[in-house]
């Protein structure tokens, strides 16, 4: 662990907001995409919606761990934690949206 905060020090290594907007989109996109089930029309604001709402949780579970004190900014269990949560979120609303 201290190797990794060595880094985060010295490389400046952060999940800034494109970081933040990728792993929220693609989660949020693919979650819409792939969820089985019809879809009740072409909508792309749902789509849309399913991005923005993946983006979100994906900022939320960082500053929510920083916050807590659970992992600092650049360590690999922030990437994890929004790539999970942005997914779940993802999931959750295109289950309730289809």
């Amino acid at each position: 662990m201290g190797i990794i905060d060595l880094m985060t020090l010295l490389m400046g290594v952060t999940m800034g907001f494109l970081a933040f907007l990728l792993i929220g989109g693609v989660s949020g996109a693919s979650a819409w995409i792939f969820y089985p089930g019809k879809s009740s029309g072409s909508k792309p604001i749902k789509l849309l919606l399913a991005v923005f709402l993946g983006f979100i949780a994906a900022i939320a579970s960082s500053y929510l761990g920083q916050y807590t004190g659970f992992f600092q900014s650049g360590q690999m269990l922030e990437w994890l934690s929004a790539i999970v949560t942005s997914c779940l979120v993802g999931c959750t609303y295109t289950a309730l949206a289809k």
